[in-house]
């Protein structure tokens, strides 16, 4: 230590840093909470002697400075058994994580029941307890968070929808790819390479994604001029995918493609077909929808729609902090999509 310094025992305080400095302690709070009323020379010895110390401003004390908690919710209305089964979940965290690492804030993580948030979930996110929320796989019965944005700041991954299923609000922000798209992009390559009775199995019907997507499966259909008919309805699991192939199979014996709206689904289909003893791809191609690690697992790596799941994360967690810094935010950033081609398709 230089010969100014001290010996001190346990955490650094406040007032030990205003000694060392040789200025008051509010003078070291006003440095902390970047005030505009101090001199640069007061302010080069204050950031001395904080190095010197190691001193680590205490957050709650900040809070109540600021007015604010530091804290941002993540809210994801799932049970734990989705939100830590799919790789979407895990890359769009990463990505709210790695922007949130450059900042002050801390992330939390609330879980929530898909068609509404538990009492205690609504008093946490309205009592004062985060300064702003993120929300990932909205579905359209949950009035709650479809008006959470009037309580608070708000980013939604993905286009939020009100209860009867109609596009948000033009004041919702919210971070999404063109699912239509895209569905369009996967299906193109399936008509393009000679099939004709293409199926689909579509994920939950109360979420933006899982609609686009069938939308895009039929648009690029018609396009084509083929019968849009052959479709089965799953929810985004694994399980799910391996029922509704299964489903398709039956109804439709003639299937000879199928455009599956996540890549976790396809798993569960591939697993399917191949229970059926219909090779992949020459009985039956497929297409999935993410490029998450389920399209490159197996021994038959999946066709599929690739969307920037960690980019979406660090744009949403963005948006957010311009926000909450009182900045202009896009309320709307739409990312791009773009197709993989591998053995299934």
């Amino acid at each position: 230590m230089s010969s100014g310094s001290m010996a001190v025992s346990g955490r650094p305080t406040l007032e030990e840093v205003a000694r060392l400095a040789g200025v008051s302690r509010a003078t070291v709070s006003r440095v902390i909470n970047s005030s505009p009323k101090v001199s640069p020379e007061v302010q080069t010895a204050v950031e001395a002697a904080i190095s010197e110390l190691n001193y680590v401003p205490n957050r709650a004390a900040r809070s109540l400075v600021a007015r604010a908690t530091m804290s941002i919710a993540l809210v994801v209305p799932e049970d734990a058994h989705r939100f830590f089964g799919d790789p979407y979940f895990a890359d769009i965290v990463q990505g709210i994580s790695d922007r949130l690492d450059d900042s002050d804030y801390v992330l939390n993580l609330q879980l929530a029941h898909p068609s509404s948030p538990s009492d205690k979930t609504r008093r946490y996110l309205l009592g004062g307890n985060v300064d702003g929320a993120l929300v990932v796989s909205h579905h359209s019965g949950d009035h709650f968070l479809a008006s959470l944005g009037q309580s608070l700041p708000v980013v939604f991954g993905g286009r939020p929808m009100d209860a009867e299923g109609v596009p948000g609000r033009p004041t919702d922000y919210y971070v999404d790819v063109d699912n239509r798209l895209g569905a369009v992009q996967g299906t193109r390559h399936l008509v393009k390479t000679g099939h004709h009775a293409i199926a689909t199995i579509t994920g939950p019907g109360d979420m933006p994604a899982a609609i686009d997507r069938e939308q895009g499966w039929r648009d690029a259909l018609r396009e084509a001029g083929l019968s849009d008919v052959r479709v089965a309805h799953a929810d985004f699991s694994e399980e799910g995918g391996g029922r509704a192939a299964a489903e398709l199979l039956d109804r439709y014996p003639d299937v000879d493609a199928i455009f599956v709206a996540s890549d976790l689904m396809a798993s569960g289909a591939l697993a399917a077909l191949a229970e059926r003893g219909r090779a992949v791809p020459s009985d039956v191609a497929v297409v999935g929808y993410d490029d998450s690690p389920f399209a490159r697992r197996g021994p038959i790596q999946l066709t599929t729609v690739a969307q920037p799941t960690k980019q979406m994360g660090i744009v949403m967690a963005d948006t957010l902090l311009q926000l909450l810094d009182g900045k202009q935010a896009p309320r709307v950033s739409l990312l791009h999509t773009h197709l993989v081609v591998r053995d299934s398709a």
